[in-house]
């Protein structure tokens, strides 16, 4: 189901703001300027064993005008919905660019002035993301209603001390104009459910906890009622998986086979090939939160990232996806393109402003804000490990595994700054004998270089073993902004992967 841009959005003056912010930036000398004016919906619902324990609802709502003037940026925002405050806006904006003018004078890096690949221009175009039902149409007394019946039934169950539960909902509206002529308006909503069930052991103290798989989604209130997700099924496995994981005995440290679930692998995905194929990094402009990339520029298209069988896409059309739209923040349209083919280093994520740096014809849609009080930064696509047309099940990739472990749900992580020396834990790990799965197992962590991991990657799973994961809370740039991004990947098998015992590691 399509829906049409809210009413209550389109209402705003829009139109009559970002003509008189334009006009003021154009007769100031701006070479460029952009306005960008957003209303963004958070609302979120926290139960405790079945009971309410917390609750927000706030609205983000404003917009900024970004401008180059004099080869440098200028940046201001405001709240203010009248046309003179948006002239206003639009002088300081550039003012600012006139102060940085001067700090690079003196810096030295005047001459590298700031200028932006070429875009078409996109007259008045809409675009509104795949949804049924806008969560926030939904009465809050159902949404808590649902989270304690689903909570209530894993108390019920024997083995489970306790049920935290969550929902977050955002509604996000976007118009962006600028002075070449592009004019859009963009609706979209995600949504993010997690149940987490604790088992306690009386006598010893010990506990541990088995969390819902269900990825984060640009889905609407369809998704918690069977639309794209089988909660009544997993909810019903998750108290045996817990009872069986509390006597799980603990991992013998080594090297092992892995299966690797696309419940856990997208992580591994975020955090060693997503982060480290932003451009921005890979040149040493970025470090913020997620460091720089040893995937620097002047290894494209020679950097061997993985095996053969390793083909990795940046997408911002997928269907459900956290990081899809239909323009970015800079008036680019979406779109998908390769980073990694067939195991090589073949592409990076860029906005406008890298791609005419690095020497790229055209950005491939990466500009972002997460608020109109922020300047949009180069932010992750869907970053994507695809799955083989002909590929196997995730039964058959076990059935090839005589010594190893399969590796399901997402935990915790470690990574270098330069995204290459990592370690990964998971919700459940499950011991692999003779191509059949043996018993869970405890205090498992695989670790690697980025390059050996990849490289070690026998065969991917097929079209039926893809599942789009993802996360809410991506931070990148100073001051930081959270961005929400997807990674869709199949089932993978890995050889030969050092498995770490966490216990042991912590001198237990």
């Amino acid at each position: 189901m399509r829906h049409e841009v809210d009413q209550s959005f389109l209402e705003l003056p829009l139109r009559a703001l970002a003509d008189a912010a334009l006009a003021r930036a154009r007769a100031l000398g701006a070479e460029h300027a952009d306005f960008r004016f957003e209303r963004v919906r958070y609302a979120s619902w926290r139960l405790r064993d079945a009971k309410p324990a917390g609750s927000s609802d706030s609205t983000d709502l404003g917009y900024a005008v970004r401008v180059v003037h004099g080869g440098a940026w200028g940046f201001a925002s405001g709240v203010d919905r009248t046309m003179d405050a948006a002239a206003r806006v639009a002088s300081q904006a550039v003012a600012m660019a006139k102060l940085s003018a001067q700090v690079l004078r003196a810096s030295g890096e005047a001459g590298r002035p700031v200028a932006l690949a070429d875009e078409p221009v996109h007259a008045e175009r809409t675009w509104v993301s795949a949804y049924e039902v806008d969560p926030f149409a939904v009465p809050d007394g159902e949404k808590t209603g649902l989270l304690a019946e689903w909570s209530a039934r894993l108390l019920r169950a024997d083995g489970v001390a306790h049920v935290d539960a969550s929902l977050m909902t955002v509604h996000e509206n976007k118009f962006y104009a600028d002075t070449a002529g592009t004019v859009t308006t963009q609706q979209r909503v995600r949504l993010h459910p997690v149940l987490t069930a604790v088992a306690v052991d009386g006598e010893s103290g010990e506990f541990e906890s088995m969390r819902t798989l269900a990825p984060p989604v640009g889905r609407g209130w369809e998704y918690l009622t069977g639309t794209g997700w089988d909660w009544d099924g997993e909810l019903e496995r998750i108290p045996g998986l817990l009872a069986e994981k509390m006597r799980a005995p603990s991992v013998a440290a080594g090297s092992y086979d892995l299966v690797v679930d696309p419940s856990n692998l997208w992580l591994t995905i975020h955090e060693s090939i997503g982060h480290a194929t932003e451009l921005d990094r890979a040149l040493g402009f970025e470090a913020a939160y997620a460091g720089t990339s040893f995937a620097t520029f002047d290894q494209l298209g020679t950097l061997r990232y993985g095996s053969p069988v390793m083909n990795v896409t940046g997408d911002r059309t997928a269907e459900h996806g956290l990081a899809t739209i239909g323009y970015d923040d800079e008036g680019v349209e979406a779109q998908s393109w390769d980073l990694v083919k067939d195991g090589t280093l073949v592409g990076y994520q860029l906005d406008r402003g890298i791609a005419r740096l690095a020497g790229f014809e055209r950005s491939n849609g990466c500009a972002y804000a997460d608020s109109p009080g922020h300047v949009p930064v180069q932010r992750m696509a869907n970053v994507s490990l695809r799955p083989d047309p002909a590929g196997l099940s995730t039964e058959d990739l076990i059935s090839g595994v005589e010594n190893g472990i399969y590796v399901v749900g997402d935990r915790s992580w470690s990574i270098d700054m330069q995204r290459y020396n990592f370690q990964f834990t998971a919700q459940r790990f499950f011991r692999i004998e003779n191509g059949r799965l043996a018993g869970q197992l405890r205090d498992v962590a695989y670790q690697a270089t980025t390059t050996d991991f990849w490289g070690s990657m026998e065969a991917v799973g097929g079209p039926s073993t893809y599942v789009l994961g993802g996360a809410f809370n991506c931070g990148k740039a100073q001051p930081g902004q959270v961005a929400s991004v997807s990674h869709g990947c199949p089932s993978a098998l890995f050889r030969g992967v050092n498995i770490l015992n966490t216990t042991q590691e912590a001198g237990r």
